[in-house]
């Protein structure tokens, strides 16, 4: 497997996380999970900024001769203006110039000789299972046993991620839901993290795959994990899934402490479930879960994300009865799902107005049943 965050510790040689990549800009840390990124400090705000290669289709604010530079604002980073942020970019573009020719063609060499290009399944091992995420006042890690998802819902953002990662690493480009690279390593490495690395809050499989797809009944490297966990000390743990199977490990999942499960509902009408997620455990089969996991003591909740169609009320009945908070989040991107939202049916839920509005209906339903709803990245009883 190729060491992408070596390589991209090597673009920016000889800086190391805490020192400055630029004169008043530290490098506050980096990761390959999702394509190349570095997340620095800037006047007390951290701003991400993605290296990837040129691609017409692809924004950039900088660049050198074969990569893009881009940056990502979350809300504290409001304040900072687009032309200051450019000339960030266009910083960065000149000190990784130098450095850019022999690291990529390095990049390509070393890609060139590892064999399963074209595998849809790959075992592989990784540098690291735990990547530090969120803000100054929110750290938490990711967690993903697994990179590439086969539920493969159509307009899950992580496929043009993820699609930068196999691109740099020369790996086919094949439709997203069609393959999984699956880190056998995963358990091993996160004993070991867990034991050396500041105890923080944990999001298991975050963005780049589902904990519960179906070669996880071959490898069980979600159960393993798990195992990990309960044998470690406490901490937050937030386990999300739209798959059914997750039913197999209730009595693990109620030993871990700490823990907090949960599935993606963002619609009751399993008719629109079945159009946008395919192969996604039905509305039923979800609800099934959050009941069985309540009911075992384990703590539950919900993402909303994108909002579909489907009456609010009974959304808002059923998270009533099943979960104790629910992030709500909007639509980010159609992704590989423009035909789906081009059905008269759906057309109009991809608007951002729509998706607001009925996110704010939400909102007000799930508050008069006494549920919490939160948009940051962890939940307000995560402590």
């Amino acid at each position: 497997m190729v060491d992408l965050e070596r390589h991209l510790l090597q673009l920016i040689a000889p800086t190391r996380v805490g020192e400055e990549l630029l004169p008043g800009v530290r490098l506050v840390r980096f990761s390959a999970e999702l394509g190349w990124r570095l997340t620095v400090a800037l006047d007390d705000v951290e701003v991400d900024v993605e290296i990837a290669r040129l691609d017409p289709g692809r924004r950039h604010a900088a660049a050198t001769e074969r990569l893009g530079i881009a940056y990502r604002l979350d809300r504290s980073g409001a304040g900072l203006d687009g032309e200051r942020m450019r000339g960030l970019c266009e910083a960065i573009a000149r000190r990784i110039a130098p450095q850019e020719a022999a690291v990529l063609d390095a990049l390509t060499g070393e890609a060139s000789a590892v064999a399963g290009h074209g595998a849809r399944i790959r075992e592989v091992a990784v540098s690291r299972i735990l990547d530090p995420m969120g803000t100054p006042a929110e750290r938490f890690y990711g967690l993903s046993p697994y990179s590439g998802c086969l539920i493969g819902c159509r307009f899950c953002y992580a496929q043009s991620r993820l699609r930068e990662v196999r691109r740099l690493t020369l790996v086919d480009d094949v439709p997203w839901g069609s393959y999984v690279d699956v880190r056998v390593d995963a358990p091993a490495l996160l004993a070991r993290e867990l034991a050396e690395l500041p105890s923080l809050p944990i999001k298991f499989c975050p963005i780049v795959s589902d904990p519960y797809h179906a070669v996880e009944r071959r490898y069980r490297l979600t159960r393993r994990c798990l195992e990990v966990l309960r044998d470690a000390s406490p901490r937050t743990v937030l386990l999300l899934t739209r798959s059914a199977a997750i039913l197999e490990d209730v009595e693990l999942l109620g030993s871990v402490a700490g823990l907090h499960a949960g599935v993606s509902l963002p619609t009751v009408d399993d008719a629109v479930r079945e159009h946008f997620e395919p192969r996604g455990a039905s509305i039923t089969e979800r609800i099934s879960v959050l009941r069985s996991l309540r009911a075992s003591g384990v703590q539950t909740f919900a993402i909303v994300q994108p909002i579909l169609p489907g009456s609010i009320e009974a959304l808002a009945d059923v998270l009533g009865e099943t979960v104790t908070s629910v992030r709500i989040d909007v639509l980010r991107g159609v992704e590989g799902a423009t035909a789906e939202f081009a059905d008269p049916r759906y057309a109009e839920s991809v608007s951002e107005g729509w998706q607001r509005e009925r996110a704010r209906l939400l909102d007000a339903a799930l508050r008069a049943r006494g549920v919490t709803p939160w948009a940051s990245e962890l939940p307000p009883l995560s402590g």
